[in-house]
């Protein structure tokens, strides 16, 4: 490959358990150049690289013989992969997903000695997430010297609710300690609320309600643009069934499994964030819903039945909590490209004013309810490293005068 593009970029990076995706975005248009993605990190590591040409797309597989056994290692295989192809870009600033922002973050930060303490005291808040969120972060601090992160937080689209929003009924000293709901896929939210005003001014002003659909699962409802309830609530557990995590389950489950299983919390841990959920129903076939769609099994045909139900319900919840809906949006890996789901969640629906239009379904179309529908259902694709890159370079605009002088020539 040889790119040819010059001047000024923006790296975002999601670090998960064992993968790190990455986008690069050159300025001052944001325009993403590359996107990219490490699985297997620690194992049989695979690199897979999406290039954007004038409007078009390519996707690569990156051939190394590299097997990085760490989130470091796996950065400074991207990193080198980005200098050696995008020599003539200088990247600014690194914009991070970081999954937890606890009660107090409530936009985007730039990370610092201070900031870094408070992510590294919220790893209890998210001990399977936070750990590589911060990986990635002090991996980039140490590739990229004085350059700045920049941390952007899932939970922060939700910090608007009130105390009675997100308590548990429990002592109320639990909730000043931080136990409460939280709500995640903020990022994700907050690009289609932003897509949404832009694309169905009127309707965004109403009441809408976004499933982000994917091996993470969850719903937001939103009012005039601002979260009001989210299925996701302390942990990203809550609410859905997802590919290999629980979703809603009753406590008294957990006691009988302490109590009777001889199972600790390490033990439960692992069952209901990584052996749960569609994997789990599906009898161990699949997390992966375009497996179970394509089985046979009972058990995978079940599996999908208990999902969609579990959909169908969080529709009807949050709709009572908005008193009303006048847009449902579909998003994320299942939700936009699976028409079968979207189908099974809107059939007989019609008493909440909803009515498919099958042939815009199957086709991928972005409106896929009829004109007689009182409520507008639509296919959305969402793209949360847009907003990271935006927010970063927010960011870095705004303190570039006072902290980063040298950057004023970019």
């Amino acid at each position: 490959m040889d790119q040819h593009q010059s001047g000024s970029g923006l790296l975002t990076i999601n670090a998960g358990s064992s993968s790190i995706k990455f986008s690069l975005f050159l300025l001052p248009q944001l325009n993403q150049i590359v996107a990219g993605q490490v699985d297997g990190i620690g194992g049989d590591a695979s690199f897979k690289i999406k290039l954007s040409n004038q409007g078009s797309e390519q996707t690569i597989l990156w051939d190394t013989d590299l097997k990085p056994s760490n989130h470091q290692e796996a950065l400074t295989c991207i990193i080198k992969w980005l200098h050696d192809e995008f020599a003539d870009i200088e990247v600014i600033a690194v914009g991070h997903r970081v999954v937890h922002g606890g009660q107090h973050y409530t936009q985007a930060a730039i990370i610092d000695d201070k900031v870094m303490q408070d992510l590294e005291g919220l790893v209890g808040l998210a001990p399977l997430h936070m750990p590589h969120n911060l990986s990635g972060i002090r991996a980039a601090q140490e590739n990229f010297g004085s350059v700045p992160q920049i941390a952007c937080f899932d939970t922060a689209f939700h910090r608007v609710h009130s105390f009675v929003d997100d308590c548990y009924a429990i002592p109320r000293s639990y909730y000043e300690k931080g136990v409460c709901r939280y709500g995640f896929h903020g990022l994700s939210y907050e690009y289609i609320a932003e897509k949404l005003m832009y694309m169905f001014p009127l309707q965004s002003r109403g009441k809408v309600i976004i499933a982000h659909l994917g091996n993470g699962a969850s719903m937001t409802a939103l009012n005039n643009g601002l979260s009001i309830a989210s299925t996701m609530g302390f942990s990203s557990l809550d609410g859905l069934p997802m590919g290999t995590r629980c979703g809603e389950i009753d406590p008294g489950v957990l006691l009988y499994m302490m109590q009777h299983e001889s199972m600790d919390a390490e033990d439960i841990s692992n069952l209901l964030y990584k052996e749960s959920g569609l994997k789990a129903l599906s009898g161990g076939l699949s997390n992966d819903m375009r497996v179970l769609e394509s089985s046979d099994s009972l058990a995978a045909k079940e599996a999908i039945q208990y999902y969609v139900k579990e959909v169908k319900r969080e529709i009807g919840a949050l709709t009572a909590l908005l008193a009303g809906l006048d847009v449902l949006v579909f998003t994320g890996g299942i939700g936009e490209n699976s028409s079968h789901i979207r189908s099974e969640v809107l059939q007989n629906m019609s008493w909440l004013g909803i009515e498919l239009k099958e042939s815009n379904n199957l086709a991928g179309e972005t409106i896929i309810s009829t004109d007689k529908s009182r409520v507008l259902c639509l296919r959305l694709h969402t793209d949360e490293e847009q907003v990271i890159a935006r927010h970063a370079y927010d960011l870095v605009k705004i303190n570039t005068v006072l902290q980063w002088p040298k950057l004023e020539t970019h």
